[in-house]
């Protein structure tokens, strides 16, 4: 197993890194022989896979919308890295930042929310961006936030808070042994909503860490083309697996949502709009209605 692990290993991690970058750890915890949590309801996918699935979408979010990020996974398939391994890969590679990826479980089962973990309150860069997740998932991504945690606050310190020597977090992204929580996880779309909202505090909270660095790429431009002149769409979001436009979620936004596949090297090949609109006014009213219902990063796109 640990001949694996290091070939994996070997195969993501580039000989050296730009002094004008920083590289941020992702670790989806358990994994093989550890399944970690379990949910009670038959057939949804055990902790295990949901920790990978939402840490590959979150590695996608920092490699597609942020430059000078280097992206390293300490398990990219249904290994079992060892506690002591994936501290270790963090230690021994130059990383600036760790995540560990969970779910949640407890013998209550109407307990649900999200927790961000840190060792203690003196690792105060992790604290920071800790209470950065927390409110992302309270404010935008519409999640009952149970705020951040301590080994204090559990009675047991976590080996990979304790003993990495850059700030690092463990996120709780729900618990899969409340029903309702359990199936939001095993959706496509409750993923994306979760790793979107670790990945826009993680952008807020390394733009304030790094000011030397500009992580912003290029603009991208999206063209369409369409008769009758200039109109406007709106751009809710963007995924990396197809969403069903009459999911629930969509509903509520009053307008009809398009999904649209695009050709790119990104990926996120699934995006969707509102629209279109015969004018810049209109299509901003729409913009603000569905930023209002928790879709912020909603913006306009021109095309003739």
């Amino acid at each position: 197993m640990k001949k694996l692990l290091l070939a994996c290993v070997l195969l993501i991690v580039p000989y050296a890194f730009s002094s004008n970058s920083i590289t941020i750890l992702i670790d989806p915890g358990h994994g093989g022989k550890d399944p970690g949590h379990l949910s009670r309801v038959k057939g949804l996918l055990p902790e295990k896979d949901l920790n990978l699935l939402i840490a590959k979408k979150l590695g996608h979010y920092f490699e597609y919308n942020l430059t000078h990020v280097n992206v390293l996974y300490t398990r990219t398939d249904d290994s079992y890295p060892t506690l002591r391994e994936r501290v270790n890969m963090a230690n021994s590679k130059n990383v600036n930042y760790m995540i560990s990826i969970h779910c949640n479980g407890s013998d209550n089962t109407s307990a649900y929310g999200t927790e961000t973990h840190i060792h203690n309150y003196d690792s105060k860069s992790s604290y920071k961006w800790a209470l950065a997740i927390e409110k992302q998932f309270r404010t935008r991504a519409g999640r009952k936030s149970r705020g951040v945690k301590t080994g204090n606050d559990i009675g047991h310190s976590i080996q990979i808070l304790k003993e990495t020597k850059m700030p690092t977090v463990l996120v709780e992204c729900g618990f899969l042994t409340n029903t309702s929580e359990a199936n939001y996880l095993n959706t496509s779309y409750g993923q994306e909503i979760i790793a979107s909202a670790i990945f826009r505090a993680t952008r807020e909270f390394i733009k304030q860490k790094h000011k030397d660095i500009n992580f912003t790429p290029p603009s991208k431009q999206v063209s369409n083309t369409s008769t009758g002149g200039v109109k406007y769409k709106v751009q809710i979001m963007s995924s990396i697996d197809p969403l069903e436009v009459n999911i629930e979620e969509f509903k509520r936004l009053k307008y009809k949502v398009e999904r649209v596949k695009v050709n790119s090297k990104s990926m996120y090949k699934y995006k969707y709009y509102i629209g279109p609109f015969d004018t810049k006014k209109v299509a901003k009213k729409a913009q603000k209605s569905v930023q209002s219902k928790g879709y912020k990063d909603a913006y306009i796109i021109q095309f003739e």
